[in-house]
């Protein structure tokens, strides 16, 4: 309402546009690029391959409006300090680091020939993801995750769809191994997600102490009640409710088409208890995948979630509440933690983005497309005029 006194600073007439926080997406991974589903992390790249897609990914987020991810599984410090550093451009970096999971889940990215007696896979040895038996293997490698720069801990619960081993329905880690988890967490002052599909595994976790359950498809009535408990958040990907889903090059195999059809048909209630229950929602977009293809993904994202939603629980999804989880990394390995993150107050980190329209009323203007893998190639978002990240400006089309 009044003019600011800010010497020899740049002074940007908004015009009539919206200016809002950076988004944040709270499920990224970007490492987990290869062009062929996850089987390319063991098969086909190497660690050049990899890291200069990471790269790209990075910038290619940013430039989406993302000033914030939480890489949940994958990326470690070293993708943080060299955006940090200015070596190239990207977000904010909360990394997990290696997944954990047991030997046959989610994070066991092996094939038929390759027994664990035999050593570590090429994912494992790049850090990527970890298989654990038991409580001391997941102590370990929590406790390496933070050293490396984790800001916190992911584990692989259930099984999931784009994965050869693990039937969806699959609780893999028993009671014993996310305590570990948790414990390793809470020294830290962090927290612990866990990826987990079915309800019995959901309960669970919450009961154990997780925070974030990420895509929690048997969310009903009953989580809830214990999330609100426990003060837990939900985070889900709606592309999974996506008939587009099937196309993707991950799920082209016969085995994990089969556990496509079966769990979109187990989870066929999931939005209508969503807007039932209104738990705490983040948003995340969970593309495994090259630069184009989790481009496509994103404007994808933005337009089904509030086609589900709305777009104001879209917009609180990505901004103020992904805020709020981020920070639960806690005062001592928080990497940001002068200011916060998805608001735009005094204080706060200047994250910020100038849009042409008001998203409230036009989803668009943010990116998002009502198309999926025929949607048509751009380089950025047009309507997004300016990316402000910690106050440097990134883009400017004013």
């Amino acid at each position: 309402a009044e003019a600011i006194d800010a010497p020899d600073a740049r002074v940007i007439d908004g015009d009539g546009r919206t200016l809002m926080p950076g988004l944040i997406d709270l499920h990224s991974h970007m490492l987990a690029n290869g062009d062929a589903g996850l089987g390319d992390l063991e098969a086909n790249f190497t660690w050049e391959d990899l890291a200069i897609r990471a790269g790209a990914m990075a910038k290619l987020h940013l430039m989406e409006g993302f000033t914030t991810i939480r890489d949940m599984g994958g990326a470690c410090g070293g993708l943080r300090r060299q955006i940090d550093a200015g070596v190239i451009e990207g977000p904010r970096v909360y990394p997990a680091c290696a997944w954990i999971g047991p030997p046959g889940g989610h994070s066991d990215f092996r094939n038929y020939t390759m027994p664990q007696t035999e050593g570590l896979s090429q994912t494992e040895r790049l850090g990527i993801a970890v298989n654990v038996n038991g409580a001391d293997d997941v102590t370990a490698v929590a406790r390496q995750n933070f050293m490396q720069g984790a800001t916190q801990i992911k584990i692989m619960q259930t099984g999931g769809v784009a994965s050869l081993f693990d039937p969806w329905q699959l609780n893999g880690l028993n009671e014993d191994e996310i305590r570990a988890a948790v414990a390793v967490a809470d020294n830290y002052g962090s927290y612990v997600g866990a990826h987990s599909y079915s309800k019995d595994a959901i309960l669970r976790a919450l009961e154990l102490g997780v925070k974030t359950i990420e895509h929690g498809f048997m969310f009903d009535g009953e989580i809830a009640k214990l999330m609100r408990k426990k003060k837990a958040y939900l985070i889900t990907q709606m592309t999974s409710q996506a008939p587009e889903l099937a196309e993707i090059d991950a799920l082209q195999d016969p085995r994990t088409a089969y556990k496509l059809q079966t769990a979109q048909a187990a989870f066929a209630d999931y939005v209508k208890n969503v807007k039932r229950y209104k738990p705490k929602f983040g948003f995340m977009i969970d593309c495994v995948g090259g630069p184009e293809t989790c481009r496509k993904q994103i404007g994808y994202e933005k337009h089904l979630h509030a086609g589900f939603f709305g777009n104001h629980h879209l917009l609180v999804a990505a901004t103020s509440t992904a805020g709020e989880i981020v920070a639960m990394s806690g005062p001592a390995i928080n990497p940001y933690i002068e200011g916060k993150l998805g608001v735009v107050e005094e204080g706060a980190y200047a994250d910020l983005l100038l849009v042409d329209g008001n998203p409230l009323e036009d989803i668009s203007v943010i990116g998002a497309v009502p198309e999926w893998h025929a949607a048509p190639p751009r380089d950025g978002v047009q309507t997004i005029r300016i990316i402000m990240k910690d106050g440097v400006i990134y883009k400017d089309t004013l």
